[in-house]
């Protein structure tokens, strides 16, 4: 099978590249050139941007991909541009999307003003009605914050008539290589000798959806593989939906940390407001991927925690503002707890 990858080197593109290739598949990816990432041997690569699509048709026709994976579309135009520029030469089309579309999502952010929805989300959930999550009134529309919304994108991809199209919608995905460092704050204080992390209970009982790199990866690849994903929607997540206090206490397992955690009633933490709505949960149920297609986890929880700590370890963030959590107090107010 011929796969051309849009984006892909990335965080979870190279992965998902060598699974392709460990199946016997000819991949070309088309990117800018500006990652180090090393692809294995026998990977085309086309360098150019996605803004100029059009001029690259000639290349896409000789390249006559079997199936196209998206791996960057994050608006509307994107999905136009691509599935416009493809339509004719490519057999399916698979665009790689979130479960941000849900109102859930929407909820959890304080931008539907609904109860919290219930989870686990299916993939035929409500959407939200509130479009560009991201955009705020000082967003200017140039920046990437002002397009963003994978629900046009989506639209797009599912209604081409000669492009069959699929969607996979993604969690939050931690592993190595994860420029968002997701797991940086807790090493960080558990590195640095802390002896307890405070959680308000709102946050310790809070249950979201994640994914391992290296599984998030085979399950799209998967997606691309077989052909009976043409016109279905995905939810990848790791099949252990756990809540935050029980996820920090498997990192502190497997680091050998062995302070202690402390939870604090919401009510006494007058200081502290929470960031986001932590009373709408956000875990998917990932059946239908498991029945229809056959993934399951290459690797346990233990395994891929034990591997993103070590590459967090020995890649700390340059920019620590690229660290930050949403799930951990302040260190000052923390401190207080820590010292009564």
């Amino acid at each position: 099978m011929r796969v051309l990858i849009l984006g892909g080197t990335r965080f979870i593109g190279p992965p998902v590249v060598r699974c392709l290739v460990a199946q016997g598949h000819s991949v070309t990816v088309f990117h800018r050139g500006l990652s180090t990432t090393q692809l294995p041997l026998g990977v085309e690569s086309v360098f150019g941007d996605r803004r100029e699509l059009d001029r690259f048709r000639p290349i896409f026709k000789a390249i006559a991909p079997d199936v196209v994976l998206d791996m960057n579309a994050m608006c509307e135009q994107d999905a136009l541009d691509a599935t416009r520029v493809l339509s004719g030469i490519a057999g399916r089309f698979i665009a790689v999307s979130s479960v941000d579309v849900y109102q859930a999502y929407g909820v959890l952010l304080g931008l539907e003003e609904s109860p919290p929805e219930p989870v686990p989300l299916v993939e035929d959930s409500c959407l939200r009605t509130h479009l560009y999550p991201r955009r705020t009134p000082d967003t200017k529309p140039e920046d990437f914050a002002y397009g963003y919304d994978k629900i046009p994108m989506e639209g797009v991809v599912l209604t081409q008539p000669d492009l069959p199209g699929t969607v996979i919608r993604l969690p939050m995905v931690y592993g190595s290589g994860d420029f968002r460092h997701r797991f940086y704050p807790f090493l960080k204080r558990v590195d640095g000798g802390r002896a307890g992390i405070v959680l308000p209970e709102s946050i310790a009982k809070w249950v979201g959806c994640w994914g391992y790199v290296e599984n998030v990866a085979l399950a799209i690849a998967l997606t691309v593989m077989d052909e009976r994903a043409a016109g279905r929607v995905y939810h990848i997540a790791d099949a252990e939906p756990i809540n935050e206090l029980e996820r920090l206490k498997r990192l502190a397992a497997v680091v050998g940390w062995s302070g202690r955690f402390i939870v604090v009633p919401d009510a006494l933490l007058p200081d502290w407001s929470p960031p986001i709505n932590f009373a709408q949960h956000w875990t998917v149920d990932s059946t239908r991927i498991r029945q229809e297609l056959g993934y399951t986890e290459a690797m346990n929880m233990q395994e891929s925690l034990k591997r993103t700590v070590a590459w967090q370890r020995a890649n700390p963030p340059s920019n620590l503002e690229l660290a930050t959590s949403d799930f951990l107090l302040d260190e000052s107010l923390e401190d207080l707890w820590l010292s009564t």
